[in-house]
């Protein structure tokens, strides 16, 4: 059976193309497991927790009884109360370890087999009694591996579980319990109050604060994909250039697990099946890459269905990211802050240079193009940029000339009353949301990270593999415009491009709105001024 780049559940490196995970699982093992530390492994949806997790199963089952579990598995009526939990906990316990060699299992066993299928009534504390004699007994340190714990943390009982279990492990000197327990998940112990009762003080009291921090980057070096290619490409023989393909991923990606597996999925199944693109040479092309992110981006994928799922639900999560992608806002990190902690916690958003920025630029765009959605139908803007589309195409290629001529007029007609805090705050908004129907369908943007700030933004444009580096600065003076003219200069320099556009939103009442053009050492500057 041919690998694949797997997207839909564990990874397995005989059947699919993976990073190769032994490293992150000797650290884990070294600074965490070995220690005896329990701690819990919170990273966003489809972060690869459940492949850590089996696979960190297999490189222990040598020097520890490891009782690997999914609380997926477990329905609703199991946390109903005290002895339904037991009972469920107990048989999927017994189920997943009854294969497994070990001395004198069905000894060890035989208590919990009996709690499980008595018809008394269970209680926590008979559970841990009973778990307590199993650690005590076996003839090796016991490790507990939970996976899909956000399944069970709707749940009092679960908090009671959490709780108990905490207590032993305070008290193991004089109470054998677990050597070392995992917990894996989207929501981190702390927590899960938060997410049972949202809104509420006594959110803030965690039943877990024992819980060491897990450490290890889960994110994906540019080099780890390269060597991850490499084996596609012994298999493939397309031509590739490898650190060529495994920067432009990682510059997508940031090294997000689902989100690189999606992309190579999507260069190597779904690609080669449009004529414009043909072979593998072709498709494994920073133009390739740049079209898998943009199927990607059109997919309903679950990943995608969180996002709009959680900033739904956290208003305040969701106004920092829009702050960030439409103001430039620096936002300080703090992780005392929720929507922050929130952000962190889902994978949305991370610390960079003491700011609060948004993961990778997938998820960027998969915003952004959220954001728009939901304004475009009140949007004018939107409307225009609409009506004017097809205008802006000439011989396939993106006039991108005339798209700011156009929105230069269209803007002063209908915000040119506007103030200057208005304009600061919803300027870039606007030219955002008129260049969405123009590309749609056909082209990418997104916003630079790096050159993103309260007065600066760059908006990158991707169309049939032509880009446009469109900087909108906000004006603040003669001498800042000129700079922001040799900062785009750079910009292009480091793009390779000889043209390049600034779009200027001015407050002067001597201004002149309309479009000029500026050659710069050799460089050529479409500056547009509303």
């Amino acid at each position: 059976m041919k690998r694949y780049f797997n997207t839909e559940g564990i990874c397995d490196p005989t059947l699919h193309y993976m990073v190769n995970l032994h490293s992150r699982i000797e650290k884990t093992r070294r600074l965490l497991i070995d220690k005896g530390k329990y701690f819990v492994i919170n990273r966003g949806r489809q972060y690869g927790k459940t492949t850590m997790l089996h696979t960190l199963a297999d490189a222990l089952k040598e020097d520890y009884f490891v009782i690997s579990m999914d609380f997926q598995r477990l329905s609703s009526a199991n946390f109903k109360d005290e002895p339904a939990f037991c009972r469920a906990f107990v048989k999927m316990l017994l189920a997943t370890v009854r294969d497994l060699p070990f001395e004198n299992k069905e000894a060890l066993l035989l208590p919990l087999t009996d709690l499980g299928y008595s018809s008394t009534e269970a209680s926590l504390d008979e559970l841990f009694l009973r778990l307590s004699d199993l650690c005590k007994n076996a003839s090796r340190p016991v490790v507990m591996l939970i996976d899909e714990i956000d399944s069970a943390s709707d749940n009092q009982v679960f908090l009671d579980f959490l709780s108990m279990l905490r207590g032993y492990y305070l008290n193991r000197n004089s109470h054998a319990i677990f050597h070392s327990v995992i917990l894996a998940g989207v929501y981190d112990i702390k927590n899960l109050k938060l997410k049972l009762r949202p809104g509420k003080q006594h959110k803030y009291n965690s039943p877990w604060n024992i819980a060491a921090k897990f450490q290890i980057d889960m994110n994906f070096s540019t080099d780890e994909i390269a060597a991850m290619l490499q084996e596609y490409e012994a298999d493939h023989h397309t031509g590739m250039d490898l650190p060529t393909a495994a920067k432009q991923i990682s510059h997508y990606t940031c090294g997000y697990p689902y989100l690189v597996s999606a992309v190579c999925r999507l260069l190597d199944e779904d690609l080669p099946q449009h004529e414009q693109w043909g072979s593998g040479s072709c498709v494994w092309t920073a133009e390739g890459i740049t079209a898998a992110v943009h199927l990607l981006l059109k997919e309903n994928t679950p990943l995608f269905d969180s996002i709009a799922k959680q900033l739904d639900m956290y208003p305040d999560l969701k106004e920092i990211t829009e702050l960030i992608l439409y103001q430039g806002k620096q936002i300080p990190f703090s992780p005392m802050v929720v929507s922050i902690q929130l952000g962190m916690m889902f994978g949305f958003l991370k610390e960079e240079n003491g700011c609060a920025v948004i993961a990778n630029r997938i998820f960027e765009m998969a915003m952004l193009q959220m954001f728009l959605s939901e304004e475009s139908a009140r949007s004018e803007s939107y409307w225009y940029g609409q009506r004017d589309k097809n205008q802006f195409l000439q011989h396939g290629r993106l006039r991108m000339d005339l798209v700011l001529e156009k929105f230069v007029a269209h803007f002063t007609e209908l915000y040119d009353d506007k103030d200057e805090a208005f304009i600061e705050k919803y300027g870039r908004k606007f030219f955002l949301l008129y260049l969405k129907p123009i590309i749609n369908g056909t082209g990418n943007y997104y916003i630079e990270a790096q050159t993103r700030d309260a007065k600066r933004t760059d908006v990158i444009v991707d169309y049939r593999g032509e880009q446009f580096i469109i900087e909108l600065k906000i004006w603040h003076g003669n001498e800042y415009q000129e700079r922001g003219r040799e900062q785009l200069c750079g910009y292009l320099d480091y793009f390779g491009l000889q043209k390049g556009y600034l779009l200027s939103f001015q407050f002067r009442k001597k201004k002149k709105p309309g479009i000029r053009t500026i050659e710069i050492d050799g460089r050529t500057i479409i500056e547009a001024i509303v």
